[in-house]
């Protein structure tokens, strides 16, 4: 779904808005319709309203319906998001493992740390602490360019969520190892 919000978003959308779509993506019915719960903004760090949100309206990625008590209802403008599989149910179970792999960065204040943790921690394989990935495919999934990549890496590093991050200068490769504490199981 990264992969998908990489191609589909304005590649300016910061790291709020990343993560709102995301979770709004996972979560989207089949009336095109998501109810985001209140829970889970707290968890990302991010209001109901903000920067986040407006960008992705301004972008008519999706549409606000209501602020409940409980959730942000909106509806989701990109349709194609009912083509994307799997089903509903393992998208909701991806949902969550979203927000628990987000929320391992630290501290939890900067969404842009908490993207790219999360991003990091979808390349690795389930339970592993070592990834590998292209770079130039990391910096689009983050919607950042290269040197902000290593700026977030390095601060992951200092706390501690990164073992140790390095680049392969060909074939321009990506390595990390996650701390035991940043693996999502």
């Amino acid at each position: 779904m990264l992969n998908y919000l990489a191609a589909v978003l304005p590649a300016d959308a910061g790291a709020d808005a990343r993560l709102i779509a995301l979770q709004c993506a996972l979560r989207v019915n089949d009336a095109a319709q998501t109810k985001l719960p209140h829970g889970v903004l707290r968890s990302l760090r991010l209001g109901a309203s903000g920067e986040g949100w407006h960008e992705l309206t301004q972008a008519g990625w999706l549409r606000p319906l209501a602020l409940g008590k409980r959730a942000v209802e909106v509806r989701m403008m990109d349709l194609a998001l009912l083509a994307q599989h799997p089903a509903r149910p393992d998208r909701l179970q991806a949902a969550d493992w979203a927000l628990r792999a987000a929320c391992r960065a630290r501290p939890r204040s900067d969404s842009l740390s908490m993207l790219v943790t999360l991003c990091l921690a979808s390349h690795c394989p389930p339970g592993e602490h070592n990834g590998t990935a292209e770079t130039e495919h990391i910096t689009r999934e983050c919607g950042i360019p290269l040197p902000s990549l290593r700026g977030a890496l390095e601060h992951l590093r200092e706390t501690d969520v990164l073992g140790d991050w390095g680049e392969d200068q060909v074939p321009d490769d990506l390595r990390w190892t996650l701390t035991e504490s940043a693996v999502v199981a």
